[in-house]
């Protein structure tokens, strides 16, 4: 697997993924939505992004499979995470096809991101924001480290958060 930055040219197949049930599942807890992310433009998102926001596409023998924003919650422009301490990465992550389900994709792109994001002595823990409903994503962060730090709404959006930091990280690399 790798990951690269994801182009404007990526915008159509991105768009495609939105529309996948179960990319539609895990952003939003309304049965009746047919795409994800309240329609995102693409195009706008990806041409925007910055050190402070960004996405990358997971490959798989070149193959796209999964995509994934990372943002500084602190710096981020549309200061989705409210007022939140400097030091922090947060990640977003989905598989686009459905046939990728399942298959140790999403352990393989959280664990590159996180190798990243803990690179820089900058930061100090990574923030998520599963849907509370989402116990499958709950499951599959706390397998990867992350504690629960609570419930929080975000827009209309009720999530668990959680957190892992970069000493419980590298403990988790090391013993691997």
């Amino acid at each position: 697997m790798s990951l690269r930055p994801a182009t404007v040219a990526d915008a159509p197949m991105l768009a495609g993924w939105d529309r996948q049930p179960h990319v539609i599942a895990c952003s939003s807890d309304r049965p009746d939505l047919e795409v994800a992310f309240d329609d995102r433009d693409w195009v706008e998102e990806i041409e925007t992004s910055s050190t402070a926001s960004f996405y990358w596409i997971a490959e798989v023998e070149g193959r796209p499979i999964g995509v994934m924003q990372v943002c500084d919650p602190h710096l981020e422009p549309t200061h989705y995470w409210g007022e939140i301490e400097p030091g922090l990465v947060a990640i977003d992550i989905w598989i686009g096809p459905a046939e990728a389900l399942n298959r140790g994709y999403g352990t393989q792109m959280m664990s590159l991101a996180l190798d990243a994001a803990f690179a820089d002595p900058a930061v100090t823990a990574c923030v998520i924001d599963p849907l509370n409903s989402n116990t499958d994503a709950h499951r599959f962060y706390q397998r990867l480290g992350f504690s629960v730090v609570g419930r929080r709404m975000f827009d209309d959006d009720d999530c668990l958060v959680h957190r892992l930091e970069r000493a419980d990280w590298r403990a988790r690399r090391a013993a691997a």
